[in-house]
């Protein structure tokens, strides 16, 4: 049954804290999962959490900082010692660990390690302190099983045991030769079922996907993905097996990029929460509300430019509206097709056919909608022949135009280096709306004449 936490629950923990009823707080919390109690002290003042915190074992609290809010885990961190900080990066994975340490101040950062008992695990930390938190080296864990091709099963067998004690969990078992060059997996079954005397390099399957340590993040989720791995070894350079990357790390980079690109496309240029300050959550906004007002500047000036189809028909303004919307909306939905597609790496052939498609498409679907429009102008606006006219011509060029713009800029974008998600935000609505407008216009001078 799912733990719900509750406001009744909440202050139950408030209480037992302010009364410093140690025991009976940690029989309250003994069998709750270290992700929930990481959202309860979310919920906590600060030293409601750093008493929590001091009460329970450093193997709970060592999963309960990873899963904490980051500004609760700072202040928490503040409070405890190098020691006490180098005992909890004793309780996790490596990679977990230089998450952890990555976080901390350089001064900081070197006392905890000088204070790690274990020194391998401490070294393997500051290796991977070396590479980019956003590529397989700063993702990596250095915990795995590996052997060497010229061990024999029943050699492999007894390393293998030796090596597990280490690792969480065993996704794949890797084969390595002399030089710790990665040459393969080897097969559970093919382990079992062969002869303890028979070497590992008759056995061992020389397929095997891979990452290098400089590999984008992203690039990684999308190997994972696309072979359904539950893990990837990790080479360097040289082809030496330096780490594994497993599917939960994958997780927490699928939802980052996931929430970035939202953003992105909601018309907020940084990474920001909604618990940020107001100055940290203005600078990601303000950037495209001004574009999106410069926008509005630029369509006020083209709309002057038509200033004598007001005197003559000004019927003509009660469908800005609509033009405006359905150029928005025509270029975001054909934006989003595109980002996604690229984002799964699915978006495939030339641009020209791309383009091609999305014009084929943008008249089907402009050619409806202007049907519906002239007769619903007709009967239920009472508009004349040629305005119904001027505005489903101008609905079928402004949507074929969007639809093109939609397509496009995204390509472009990704082609030169920047997300694309920025090209289903305000950018593509405002051009838009530029765009619609002038078309408009421009049709109904042809049309109608002033």
């Amino acid at each position: 049954m799912e733990f719900k936490i509750t406001k009744d629950f909440i202050a139950q923990v408030q209480q037992y804290v302010e009364e410093n009823r140690e025991k009976e707080l940690q029989n309250l919390l003994v069998d709750i999962h270290y992700a929930d109690i990481a959202e309860i002290m979310d919920d906590l003042t600060n030293s409601e959490a750093i008493y929590i915190f001091h009460i329970l074992d450093s193997e709970k609290t060592a999963d309960i900082l990873l899963e904490l809010d980051e500004e609760v885990r700072d202040k928490i961190l503040k409070e405890l010692s190098s020691k006490e900080i180098a005992e909890e990066l004793d309780e996790l994975s490596t990679d977990d660990a230089a998450d952890i340490v990555g976080e901390l101040p350089q001064q900081r950062k070197e006392e905890v390690i000088s204070e790690i008992q274990d020194v391998e695990h401490a070294k393997d930390i500051v290796d991977l302190l070396r590479y980019d938190e956003d590529t397989a080296g700063g993702l990596m864990g250095k915990e795995l099983v590996k052997v060497n091709e010229n061990w024999s099963v029943l050699t492999c067998v007894k390393e293998m045991r030796e090596q597990a004690i280490n690792v969480q969990r065993v996704h794949s078992i890797y084969v390595i030769d002399d030089d710790n060059r990665l040459k393969g997996r080897l097969s559970l079954k093919d382990l079992l079922t062969t002869s303890t005397k028979t070497p590992v390099s008759e056995v061992y399957i020389p397929k095997v996907d891979f990452v290098k340590v400089n590999t984008p993040d992203v690039e990684v989720a999308r190997i994972m993905q696309r072979y359904d791995l539950e893990a990837i070894p990790v080479v360097d350079e040289l082809g030496r097996l330096v780490g594994r990357i497993t599917i939960d790390d994958i997780v927490d980079v699928i939802k980052e990029e996931a929430d970035k690109d939202y953003q992105l496309a909601a018309g907020i240029s940084q990474d920001v929460e909604a618990d940020d300050s107001i100055i940290e959550l203005t600078r990601a906004r303000l950037p495209w509300l001004i574009l999106a007002l410069l926008g509005g500047f630029v369509t006020v000036k083209v709309m002057g430019l038509f200033d004598g189809a007001m005197k003559e028909h000004s019927e003509l303004f009660f469908f800005t509206p609509l033009i405006a919307a359905m150029a928005g909306n025509v270029g975001v939905q054909s934006s989003a097709i595109i980002v996604q597609g690229i984002a799964n790496n699915t978006i495939s052939g030339s641009l020209w056919k791309r383009l091609l498609k999305e014009v084929s498409l943008s008249l089907l679907n402009s050619s409806i909608l202007a049907i519906i429009l002239i007769l619903g102008s007709h009967f239920l606006l009472d508009v004349s022949y040629e305005l119904g006219l001027t505005v489903s011509i101008s609905l079928i060029s402004v949507i074929v135009i969007a639809s093109l713009i939609g397509t496009f800029v995204p390509i472009l974008l990704n082609k030169v280096k920047i997300d694309p998600a920025l090209a289903t935000g305000p950018f593509i609505t405002t051009s838009n709306d530029i765009c619609g407008i002038l078309i408009y216009f421009s049709i109904a001078r042809i049309i109608l004449g002033f």
